[in-house]
């Protein structure tokens, strides 16, 4: 290859990374960062302590702490990878209500869901590779011979609707659309400049605690998957490792053809959570900039009117 080949692939490469395909990189880093984080917390609580040894005495419901935190960090991390590239949707939910509301280009939201689906599938894949042998000593430990009959083990990377449900859809669904609209309305009033957004880069710290609080407050209806790639993408991995149809189309014993609601669910309720957000808060805040000369008024009080306000209102 000569020199100018060399330069002109260089070139080319660079203009890529510049452009939407460095933001592509990065949505796929960022996503796979958080699945590595997030499904790992999960096999540690149920198949990585209480195989290796290290855990005495059962852990009980203390092990939805690991996995609440877990994500939680899980999803501070993954916003520090990517959040300078591509604003870190990590998260279609995340991209289609940005393209609703927030002028994202239309054009790029397929190719961003592509990039976190995928990136969600290789995060998957390094955590069943990691711990693939403690997933088999569970199931065997369980009296699972067969991987598909093993939801426990498949919690680890998909999620699945409460039994109390009775398998229901409904339920589930409302769930994942109000979980999915809290994530984004917090994710909107965080980012938002004109608001009490936080300061220099302590946004990921604070957007990580958003999803701990619903993983505390509303995890386990359906396993809060919030984010169509987080749940599709290692669904697939599990589909492909052996889970069968605990995996596609996500049949269980109190449950069946599932695999649909932690997509649907997030991408209406990422839509909902952002026109409610503009609705209360991003409307106030823009009719406030309109008012030219007039100050704010302090937090929490209503602004009282002036001559300006009054000569607009007889206007």
């Amino acid at each position: 290859m000569s020199v100018k080949d060399t330069r002109h692939r260089t070139s080319s490469l660079a203009r890529l990374r510049q452009n939407t395909g460095g933001e592509l990189l990065a949505e796929f880093l960022g996503t796979a960062v958080l699945i590595l984080l997030g499904c790992g917390s999960v096999a540690v609580a149920l198949a990585g302590l209480p195989g290796s040894g290290r855990q005495i005495d059962a852990f009980g419901p203390g092990n939805w702490l690991i996995i609440v935190f877990g994500w939680g960090l899980a999803v501070v991390f993954g916003v520090y990878v990517a959040g300078g590239v591509s604003g870190a949707h990590i998260n279609p939910a995340v991209t289609l209500a940005f393209a609703v509301r927030r002028k994202f280009s239309w054009a790029k939201v397929v190719p961003y869901w592509i990039a976190q689906l995928l990136g969600a599938f290789a995060g998957a894949a390094v955590v069943y590779a990691v711990y693939a042998d403690a997933i088999n000593a569970f199931n065997a430990a369980e009296g699972f011979a067969d991987r598909a009959e093993s939801v426990p083990s498949f919690s680890i990377f998909a999620t699945f609707p409460a039994e109390y449900f009775g398998g229901g859809v409904w339920g589930p669904l409302i769930d994942q659309i109000v979980g999915t609209a809290i994530l984004v309305m917090l994710i909107a009033a965080l980012i938002d400049s004109r608001n009490m957004a936080p300061q220099n880069n302590f946004g990921p710290w604070v957007i990580g605690f958003v999803v701990t609080a619903i993983g505390l407050s509303f995890g386990t209806n359906a396993g809060y998957a919030i984010n169509p790639a987080r749940d599709f993408g290692p669904r697939l991995l599990a589909y492909f490792a052996g889970w069968g149809e605990a995996a596609l189309p996500g049949n269980g014993e109190w449950f069946s053809n599932y695999w649909w609601i932690p997509i649907l669910g997030p991408l209406v309720g990422g839509v909902v959570g952002i026109l409610i957000y503009d609705l209360f808060i991003g409307q106030v805040l823009k009719a406030r900039e309109t008012l030219e000369g007039v100050e704010g008024p302090p937090a929490g009080r209503v602004p009282e009117p002036t001559d300006a306000t009054e000569t607009r209102r007889s206007e």
